[in-house]
């Protein structure tokens, strides 16, 4: 009896998913897009700052929303430390970067952002929510979710919670990139959501002398992962110090363009997006128009 029991476990029936969060009266955004990783320290931030800033020179309406409670790169990273955020009648204001990216961040509203944030996940996880539902994000063609590392409560809320209509997954070339990416992408299909594409970073060094690539990390296995996921390459991302630096001044939003190509990953999640509301009004695909 127990043997039968555990083999029936894989089968039994998915319990249904929360009701995704209403959007305010305050903000009209059209495309959600997280950035995932399977472990922390691989620049997931760093990929989400990119993004959004690319999608901003293409003439896009950015926001962030830094999911990533306990440990918040992105105010320093876009030089908005000393913003603190501000109230539009009930809701709160986001801050806005020198190129008019809005971000919303714990950060911004710590009165030392050095401090830490020792909350337990339930208070993490109605933060994130409240990013969403408090905030007067204003008209945004796309909001970026810099989602906290792993695969515990704050990206499950996320994705419970908030219309991701895909993700970006972070990785870095190290031996458990494989399993790393495995659970990222495990995580993303068991939520039902889609992923566009996975970034290396840190994936090379430039030689500053030469311009010999250096595989500190040793040879990249993305590729090989990649395929077997059925996954794209959105970009491999140097060592680089120039960037590191810039960075590191909160200046992001000078760093070179076309590392990573944004349009590309905005433009693939609305193919999601039209193909999904395609199938739920009965339409029926004869071949699949994302590889058109």
């Amino acid at each position: 009896m127990a043997d039968q029991q555990g083999a029936d476990q894989p089968n039994m029936v998915k319990r249904a998913q929360p009701a995704k969060l209403e959007q305010n009266a305050g903000s009209n955004i059209k495309q959600v897009i997280g950035i995932m990783s399977g472990k922390g320290g691989v620049g997931k931030s760093l990929v989400c700052g990119l993004l959004a800033v690319e999608a901003r020179r293409k003439g896009l309406k950015v926001g962030i929303l830094d999911a990533d409670i306990t440990g918040p790169s992105i105010p320093h990273m876009f030089g908005i430390d000393t913003q603190r955020i501000t109230m539009i009648g009930k809701l709160l204001a986001p801050a806005i970067t020198s190129t008019g990216i809005k971000v919303m961040s714990i950060n911004l509203m710590m009165n030392n952002p050095n401090d830490p944030v020792i909350w337990r996940g339930s208070m993490i996880a109605g933060c994130v929510s409240q990013f969403w539902t408090d905030v007067a994000w204003g008209d945004i063609d796309v909001l970026f979710v810099d989602m906290p590392p792993g695969t515990g409560d704050v990206p499950l809320t996320v994705f419970q919670s908030l219309p991701i209509e895909g993700v970006v997954i972070v990785t870095s070339p190290q031996d458990l990139v494989s399993m790393i990416v495995n659970k990222a992408v495990k995580m993303a299909k068991e939520m039902d959501v889609p992923v566009l594409g996975v970034v290396e970073n840190m994936s090379y060094l430039k030689c500053p002398h030469c311009g010999e690539r250096v595989d500190i990390f040793g040879k990249s296995q993305i590729h090989d992962i990649a395929k077997e996921q059925g996954l794209q390459v959105l970009a491999q991302l140097p060592i680089d110090a120039t960037m590191a630096a810039q960075i590191d001044r909160g200046r992001v939003e000078d760093v070179e363009e076309g590392l990573i190509d944004a349009e590309k990953v905005v433009q693939d999640a609305a193919t999601v997006r039209v193909k999904d509301a395609l199938i739920g009004s009965g339409f029926t695909f004869t071949t699949d128009p994302s590889q058109a």
